[in-house]
């Protein structure tokens, strides 16, 4: 399947293990302890603990999602939990510290890890 849906990858995330909780307030978490819980809260589009609303677009599945986040501890937490060597992990928090914005250092860990090699994670 080239497309994984939104369903789908809410199923996934809910099968990793989640890293040990943080305070409530924590930058990057909003009402969050966990990075799996602010997945699963931004996945669901009638969650209201996000910053914003996530809408339900049709058409849109994993991969606009994975190519969309824009909080850098998201993306991390995500390729770590699905077991991607540490090294790869590492090499993307560091390549997101040598940018100025989120946006920027989202952009620098899908670099290191694109959709197509994360989606190979997801084909088991």
């Amino acid at each position: 399947m080239s497309e994984h849906s939104i369903e789908q990858f809410i199923e996934l995330i809910e099968s990793l293990p989640a890293e040990k909780e943080v305070p409530f307030g924590t930058q990057g978490y909003n009402r969050y302890r966990t990075q799996k819980a602010h997945w699963l809260g931004w996945l669901d589009s009638k969650s209201t603990t996000g910053t914003y609303q996530r809408q339900d677009v049709p058409n849109r599945g994993a991969k606009y999602v994975y190519n969309h986040i824009m909080e850098p501890k998201m993306l991390l937490w995500l390729i770590a939990a699905l077991g991607f060597q540490a090294g790869l992990v590492e090499r993307a928090k560091e390549e997101a510290k040598t940018q100025k914005s989120m946006a920027g250092s989202c952009a620098a860990i899908r670099k290191v890890v694109p959709w197509q090699v994360l989606e190979k994670s997801l084909i088991k």
